[in-house]
């Protein structure tokens, strides 16, 4: 494989340099005509970010836009496209330096000749540099708030893709922190579907509230989130057995704490709740499928991650009109407008949380007003089609400078 058109993306400007014209490529894409996408994204789970690459591939399908997956077909993603009806592409990618996959995926675009393809994950990105000239145009996105490793990012993110996506400012900044330029760094926040994600009807609260056994004058708090450190979850325990402390003894508890997800946590947190006597206060809903059913139950959402990229549980409280209190930290703050859309506090700062959800807990008026301006903030500028958008002029933006570079053979 030649290093030319590493060069050339070197030397070209942002957002991307030429790619090369090679039996993988496809032809000439004019400005305005449908696309060939490709989206690499092999993880096994189905996180926030495989929820964004299925939401984009639907809304670039729907446009009109030859848009396919390669993943795992031991993968949720894989199973949740095929029965949508998306094309899937199977590619298994151990790790970084699994050359096998990187010889396959190559094969892969040689064949379908793709105009973009978009790396979703970290290892989907290792596998960049072997994609060299067989697309004409690579993205990557980034969704992690953590600095990327100093010695590779600058390459990774700067010669061996043509365009990088950051879901937020928090994100853009851990990139320039590792010697990325920020020049080459686009932002597009995730996106929601903000058709299905909405506030419920009152019939449809009162289902949602008795399938997860919430009763009369109950004040449902919940979260959803992978049950790791970084997402907090032992402040939220924390600040409901604060709360707790406050209440008046009464015959039933006036304040539920629900948390869904899975994760190396889950029996530690549980022991956590034993220990501060709010075990009958809490409830483990393990892996849900569809947040909405937790959503539509809730009264109030907490997101008290120490470390977030964005936030995709918390764009779709917010677009199911709740009123969420946040930590403010990585791109929470892009999205949460404190005091107006939602409240701030400080990450790892469990007594300023267990305020900022009693105080919810005590003003339904507050809780109706915050969720309202939440939910008229996500669908103006974070609804799916948005960030699909936004993507594709991304997509088009690299073609458009690679197609002004100039062409060349790309293989040897």
């Amino acid at each position: 494989m030649t290093s030319q058109r590493t060069h050339n993306r070197a030397e070209a400007a942002h957002p991307g340099a030429r790619l090369g014209t090679n039996p993988g490529a496809g032809a000439t894409v004019a400005p305005g005509s449908q696309l060939r996408v490709a989206g690499v994204d092999p993880e096994l789970g189905f996180g926030g970010g495989e929820t964004q690459v299925l939401g984009l591939t639907r809304e670039l399908t729907a446009d009109g836009h030859r848009a396919e997956l390669i993943c795992d077909p031991a993968g949720r993603l894989w199973e949740r496209a095929r029965v949508l009806g998306i094309v899937c592409h199977a590619l298994r990618i151990r790790n970084a330096l699994d050359v096998a996959a990187a010889m396959r995926l190559r094969a892969m675009l040689a064949r379908e000749r793709y105009d973009v393809v978009h790396f979703h994950t970290s290892r989907a990105h290792s596998m960049a540099p072997f994609a060299d000239s067989y697309a004409r145009a690579l993205v990557v996105t980034r969704r992690m708030d953590y600095r990327p490793n100093r010695l590779f990012a600058p390459y990774l993110f700067g010669r061996a893709v043509d365009g990088v996506a950051a879901i937020s400012r928090g994100v853009a900044d851990a990139l320039g922190s590792a010697g990325v330029a920020r020049s080459r760094v686009t932002i597009i926040p995730s996106g929601v579907d903000c058709a299905h994600f909405r506030p419920p009807s009152p019939s449809e609260r009162a289902a949602a509230r008795a399938a997860l056994g919430v009763c009369d004058g109950e004040i449902a708090v919940g979260t959803l989130g992978a049950l790791e450190a970084r997402k907090g979850h032992r402040d939220l325990l924390a600040a409901l057995a604060a709360l707790t402390a406050r209440e008046p003894a009464a015959p039933a508890p006036s304040l539920v704490c629900m948390i869904a997800g899975d994760g190396s946590l889950r029996d530690e947190l549980a022991r956590d709740a034993s220990r501060l006597g709010i075990a009958e206060r809490l409830r483990m809903l393990g892996r849900i499928d569809d947040s909405r059913a937790l959503l539509w139950a809730l009264d109030v959402f907490a997101f008290p991650s120490l470390k977030e990229g964005l936030g995709v549980a918390m764009l779709e409280a917010m677009a199911c009109g709740l009123a969420v209190v946040a930590s403010r930290t990585g791109g929470i703050g892009d999205v949460v407008d404190d005091g107006r859309t939602g409240l701030l506090v400080a990450p790892g700062d469990a007594g300023a949380l267990a305020s900022a959800l009693g105080r919810l807990a005590e003003d339904g008026a507050a809780r109706a007003a915050l969720g309202a301006a939440a939910r008229t903030s996500v669908a103006e500028n974070f609804s799916m089609a948005a960030m699909a958008r936004r993507t594709l002029e991304l997509y088009r933006s690299c073609l458009a400078a690679n197609r002004g570079a100039g062409s060349h053979s790309g293989r040897t």
